[in-house]
């Protein structure tokens, strides 16, 4: 019996709802939350295996990707169910790659603003007025299915302190200068809770690839300005070899304050966006 409905809209209720069933069944899932949005909703991390090889997959960063969220959590039902059928996923036994490796996996980053998008916020609630409020300076994104930001504004995936001043200079020359549906990189690095949380978690830990997981433009982003980690564009070639998508250099207004950025910058490891 599927647990991860993968054709309705993917609300943080139906998340946290999943992660129940899906530890019921499936006990040796270890389900932590890691930090908490600006409505105090709970960000989890689900950790599969137990093995050296550190890696990390994180969703749900932009709200109006929520569907990314539903891809995670169905790959966490499908490597649970492959585990305890001692079966294989994509031609790897689950049993021996949940005892070589851990795989970090943040389903939902910005579950506030999913909640938006999906339609399960109230729309007499203060935060749908107040992002109401905001859409409205910017009448040519539609609401609120053009909204990628938290619920202040912010957008998530232009918070890192890598080329944040850059970054600014470029959103603000936009017109994207105060709290926005998309494209506010904020009033400086990390002032929102969510990306706070994604970055002090990977500060906890040796990751050797990081993935995230974005849905426009069916392109894989790999390397940030003149880094260029070592196998990242042989690592690059297996994933649009497998997924269809074309490997493709990040445009220079896009290329920075990005979670694929900083972690690029401070570590010098894989880092993959799609």
């Amino acid at each position: 019996m599927s647990i991860v409905p993968t054709n309705v809209n993917y609300t943080y209720n139906l998340l946290r709802s999943n992660l129940i069933s899906l530890n019921t069944i499936y006990p040796f899932l270890n389900i932590q939350i890691v930090g908490n949005s600006v409505m105090r909703k709970n960000i989890y991390v689900i950790k599969l295996g137990k093995g050296p090889n550190k890696v990390f997959y994180s969703g749900g960063i932009h709200a109006n990707e929520w569907i990314t969220s539903t891809l995670l959590m169905k790959f966490i039902e499908d490597y649970a169910t492959a585990y305890v059928q001692d079966s294989s996923l994509y031609g790897y036994n689950v049993r021996n790659l949940f005892n070589s490796s851990s795989i970090y996996i943040m389903p939902m980053v910005n579950p506030d603003a999913i909640n938006l998008v999906t339609g399960s916020l109230p729309t007499n609630s203060f935060a749908y007025e107040r992002a109401l409020s905001i859409t409205n300076n910017f009448p040519s994104i539609p609401f609120p299915s053009g909204w990628k930001a938290n619920i202040n504004g912010v957008d998530l995936n232009l918070q890192f302190p890598a080329g944040w001043e850059q970054a600014k200079e470029i959103k603000y020359s936009q017109g994207f200068n105060k709290p926005a549906p998309r494209d506010f990189v904020g009033y400086g690095p990390l002032t929102e809770p969510e990306s706070l949380a994604i970055y002090n978690f990977t500060l906890m830990h040796d990751f050797r690839l990081v993935i995230a997981y974005h849905t426009q433009g069916q392109e894989i982003y790999w390397q940030f300005q003149n880094f260029n980690p070592p196998n990242s564009l042989e690592i690059g070639e297996k994933f649009s070899q497998a997924s269809g998508y074309r490997l493709s250099e990040t445009p220079y207004n896009s290329s920075f304050a990005g979670y694929k950025d900083w972690f690029i910058q401070t570590y010098n490891r894989p880092r993959l966006y799609n």
